[in-house]
């Protein structure tokens, strides 16, 4: 997966990964633990013994259910010069036991067609929203598995393989919603 992202450049180089503890029968813990990936890649042999090294020394019997893989990202601003961006797509691996399983998120207004303060922004949407589409779409391919959208947030929906589009009847003044009381 990050193979993947890093070809449509949207995670350069997972440079740490983030994952919460917890302790079955008793809840999580409030314990996250951040390890950077300086001299160790995804395809060490090593990284499980390191991660598992990092369980909380008062919590021998802690375990892991996710992990967020992050690094910076590259976007085309809107004479498309190409900017690097921390976090600008996260990969956050389940680990579950009976089944493993994967989520994208991103959290930038790049991928749609106006910006958090309801601005059009189409020159930055159609130099950008391609490239994630193009990604989730390999990402299909690779996993062997058409992707879940998953659901609706304050900022936007998914929509097949990118966010969905202003609504017309949402605009006023050509303006979209401004939805920057929770940036």
């Amino acid at each position: 997966m990050c193979h993947v992202l890093h070809d449509h450049e949207l995670l350069n180089r997972p440079v740490r990964l983030e994952w919460p503890w917890f302790v079955s029968g008793v809840g999580a813990l409030g314990v996250t633990t951040r390890l950077a990936l300086f001299d160790i890649s995804l395809s060490d042999r090593e990284l499980p013994e390191r991660i598992l090294a990092c369980r909380p020394v008062g919590q021998p019997k802690a375990e892991f259910l996710s992990i967020k893989i992050l690094g910076s990202g590259t976007y085309l601003d809107a004479a498309g010069r190409r900017r690097s961006e921390d976090r600008l797509v996260e990969l956050i691996v389940e680990t579950h036991e009976a089944n493993l399983s994967a989520r994208l998120s991103v959290h930038h207004d790049i991928w749609a067609d106006y910006d958090f303060f309801g601005r059009p922004h189409f020159d930055i949407y159609e130099r950008n929203a391609p490239r994630l589409t193009a990604a989730l779409q390999a990402l299909d391919e690779v996993l062997g598995v058409t992707a879940d959208p998953g659901d609706s947030t304050y900022f936007g929906a998914a929509e097949g393989y990118g966010l969905a589009r202003t609504d017309p009847e949402d605009l006023i003044d050509g303006l979209g919603i401004d939805r920057s009381d929770k940036l």
